[in-house]
């Protein structure tokens, strides 16, 4: 556990008390953050947990002076190390990010200019604050990539972020954000696209700025990275802190029913093939708007819950719950059936494989002109009604593998087969008939969605064909698609911009799943989701195996996800399998160095805590 003991009070460093954000709608205003305060010392880390929506990304855009235009932003107190951040012109602002406060974003793609390359990207701070010598610059960008893990960091800073996996963009943020030696460093989900190996050591370069003084405050919906980087935590819901105190105390004895169900909804290999759905799943009885936020989806909720908010009040030593039933005996939850997998045919097992990929190779020509490998002889099946997970570090190759899997690449050599029939090598009008049978849920929503749509045009595009009907004329199965994501049919209006990150993915699984398909591509797709409503996602892709026969290729970095979900597993590194097998088989017993050094990389929750233990 994170934390160390000292004989004098750190130094503070950021100060911030009635913190307000608001923005304002045609039909009525919407309190984004309301009434948020926190102080960050020296050497301290605070951790922001909570789900889509809950106002963590509002609450850091504002500490930085990058609020969304329209925004009203007020408080009572905003201080940093003394100054007054309240009214400042752009020019203060421009002095302050990256020297004062450093911010690492969570959509890398979106965040990285793409007409720059990676070492002008980490250059800039080093240049307008002017904290090393012009000639050293550019061995200084050189040591920061390889700080932050990135592989090959002469070749990396010459390349343009879309050359780049996402791991890889992810990590070149993250150099830029710590170039200037920051102060303070806001982190919004600084590993969401790393694999675990490439998580701690990035973790370690977090702990070793803080060790040096740096005050950090992370955002994250990765409960593995708060327990082992933070000293305290927050958890925030609907704009509000409802239970905040020291890690150790908020993990291990969490008091409010909604840090209870986040902990619960956690996916771990003792969840393999269960039900998760957490806080996000369990909406019920709807309480006046007066009342506590909470208590329409509050399993323990009573009719005194809707008199009116509660106050963040005290319950120990450091440790403020807004609930006033904190300290009442939690109910034991239901334990969940496993879930039996049905081997006859069509639903998996005996079936006849929806996927087959053959010694598939791929190459790309790198800044130097040499053509270095991807993929080398990549093979392996995929059944109808059943998910492959496919594991490995940033830039192993398994997009690119994805990529030729969906036809938008295709390999030097090998095959790529779908329903028997060949897929790769031919023309585009050969598979045109074959298409709305494979879909993909990408990594990056954001940059894949035409930023002009509302989101109910981005999904109703998936159910057109030539002389497609309009979107309104397919609404009705618009709202189904919104509602089996878990997603507000009153967002359909919203255009890209004006969706959290989590809200963005879950339109991105909308849209695959609307041609209704028989094998979907997922690449990291509850990466950028908090863990209840990534819980909800995977129950969703369990109940569509189920009822449809879907087969699913899922790529994630997560292996928590992976064994939850998976059936099959095929781990990559440098481009090829190194290891493959059944779930059970490869992570209880791995044969691979590889696959080894993956698991031990894992920050595992139950070091700290018993998932088990607090969900009851």
């Amino acid at each position: 556990m994170s934390g160390t003991e000292s004989s004098a009070p750190a130094r503070t460093l950021l100060t911030v008390e009635g913190l307000r954000v608001g923005f304002r709608g045609r039909r009525a205003d919407v309190s984004a953050v309301r009434g948020v305060g926190f102080s960050l010392a020296a050497g301290e880390c605070l951790a922001i947990v909570g789900e889509s929506g809950s106002g963590k990304s509002v609450t850091a855009r504002a500490l930085v002076g990058l609020s969304a235009p329209g925004a009203e932003v007020r408080a009572d107190v905003l201080e940093l190390e003394g100054e007054d951040l309240r009214g400042l012109g752009d020019r203060r602002w421009r002095q302050l990010r990256g020297r004062g406060i450093g911010l690492v974003l969570q959509d890398a793609l979106v965040s990285l200019d793409p007409l720059r390359r990676v070492a002008a990207e980490v250059a800039e701070p080093l240049r307008n604050h002017r904290t090393v010598p012009s000639r050293q610059i550019p061995s200084t960008v050189v040591s920061l990539l390889g700080e932050v893990g990135m592989p090959d960091p002469e070749l990396r800073a010459r390349q343009y972020p879309h050359q780049l996996s996402g791991g890889l963009r992810q990590r070149a943020l993250i150099a830029s954000a710590i170039a200037a030696g920051p102060s303070v460093l806001i982190a919004d989900e600084p590993t969401t696209a790393l694999d675990v190996t490439v998580q701690a050591r990035v973790l370690d370069v977090l702990a070793a700025r803080k060790a040096a003084g740096t005050g950090v405050l992370l955002i994250s919906h990765d409960l593995s990275v708060v327990a082992k980087l933070a000293d305290r935590v927050a958890v925030m819901y609907q704009g509000r802190f409802v239970e905040e105190g020291a890690v150790q105390d908020v993990l291990r004895r969490p008091r409010h029913p909604y840090t209870r169900q986040l902990l619960a909804a956690v996916p771990t290999a003792a969840t393999r093939h269960t039900r998760l759905s957490g806080p996000a799943g369990g909406a019920g009885r709807r309480l006046p708007a007066d009342g506590c936020s909470y208590a329409a989806r509050c399993p323990v909720a009573v009719p005194e819950c809707a008199v009116r908010e509660p106050d963040l009040v005290e319950r120990g030593a450091g440790h403020a719950v807004r609930c006033p039933r904190s300290d009442e005996p939690w109910p034991a939850p239901p334990v969940p059936a496993p879930r039996v997998r049905d081997t006859a045919p069509g639903t998996g097992g005996t079936a006849d494989p929806v996927l087959e990929v053959r010694g598939l190779a791929k190459g790309f020509r790198d800044p130097d002109r040499v053509v270095r490998p991807a993929v080398r002889e990549v093979s392996f099946a995929l059944p109808a009604g059943r998910t492959l997970g496919v594991l490995g570090e940033s830039g192993s190759g398994k997009t690119t593998v994805a990529r030729m899997v969906l036809g938008l690449l295709e390999p030097d050599a090998g095959e790529v087969r779908i329903a028997g029939q060949v897929w790769s090598g031919v023309p585009e009008k050969e598979r045109r008939a074959l298409r709305g049978r494979v879909q993909l849920v990408q990594q990056d929503p954001l940059s894949a969605f035409d930023p002009r749509w509302t989101a109910e045009r981005i999904v109703g595009e998936a159910l057109g064909s030539p002389g497609r009907r309009r979107v309104r004329a397919n609404r009705p199965r618009i709202r189904e698609l919104f509602e089996l994501v878990g997603l507000d049919p009153a967002l359909a209006e919203r255009r890209p911009r004006q969706l959290s990150g989590g809200q963005r993915q879950r339109v991105a699984i909308a849209r695959a799943l609307a041609p209704e398909p028989d094998l979907i591509v997922c690449d990291e797709p509850v990466s950028a989701l908090d863990v209840s409503v990534q819980a909800q996602i995977l129950d969703l892709f369990t109940d569509l195996q189920e009822r449809l026969g879907l087969s699913l290729l899922f790529i994630s970095h997560d292996l928590g996800v992976i064994h939850h979900l998976s059936d099959e597993v095929v781990v990559m590194r440098d481009g090829e399998v190194v290891e493959a097998g059944t779930a059970e088989e490869v992570f209880a017993r791995p044969a691979h160095p590889y696959t080894r050094a993956l698991l031990t990389a894992l920050p595992r929750p139950e070091d700290a805590w018993s998932f088990s233990e607090v969900a009851r």
